[in-house]
């Protein structure tokens, strides 16, 4: 018995101590911006990353226009939205209502909407969404000239990865949209 108590007791003291380990992220290596001019048959044109596909938007309500700026490697996807106003002062208000809409529902889950005005090189002005929190979309945009064009956007990420792990992956898609925004021209 003196001998188990011994050998107990020994074994107890000589061990190391334990230090838990911090907890560990997923590595992203993100490529260098390299961009692309997106092909005729759009009634505006821009330039895209070179990572991305543009894919038909496939929904329902899509109409001819409507793409994705899918990211494969990323999981991303920029979903891009156009309408001729025809100079209709009501569907211009109707979009500019249903992009602000669009934006709010995202209220529950988000700490924080920032919106900021960004003036484009052409001259052009787009109202950009930055959204803080567990949102699904962390970033959105329009831009219009009140008359004719009406161009939205919107960032998605298809996972279930927490937004402050993708941080660095969001300020990667957000550095391509406003390259995509700055190079922005209506045919």
């Amino acid at each position: 018995m003196l001998l188990v108590a011994a050998s107990f007791t020994a074994g107890c003291s000589s061990s190391p101590e334990y230090t838990p380990k911090p907890k560990g992220y997923n590595r992203i290596d993100l490529p260098p911006h390299r961009y692309q001019q997106l092909a005729p048959g759009h009634p505006y044109t821009f330039e895209y990353s070179r990572y991305a596909k543009i894919l038909r938007d496939s929904s329902y309500l899509a109409q001819p226009h409507w793409i994705n700026v899918y990211y494969p490697s990323l999981r991303a996807n920029v979903q891009i939205t156009y309408t001729n106003v025809r100079q209709n002062p009501k569907l211009y208000n109707k979009m500019l209502e249903d992009a602000r809409k669009l934006t709010s529902k995202h209220e529950i889950k988000a700490s924080a909407i920032d919106e900021n005005i960004l003036k484009t090189p052409s001259g052009m002005r787009v109202s950009v969404f930055e959204l803080s929190g567990e949102v699904p979309s962390q970033f959105q945009f329009y831009t219009t000239d009140s008359t004719r064009h009406f161009f939205r956007g919107a960032l998605y990420f298809r996972t279930a990865t927490a937004n402050d792990s993708l941080a660095p992956v969001i300020d990667y898609v957000k550095t391509d949209i406003v390259r995509l925004l700055n190079t922005l021209k209506y045919q």
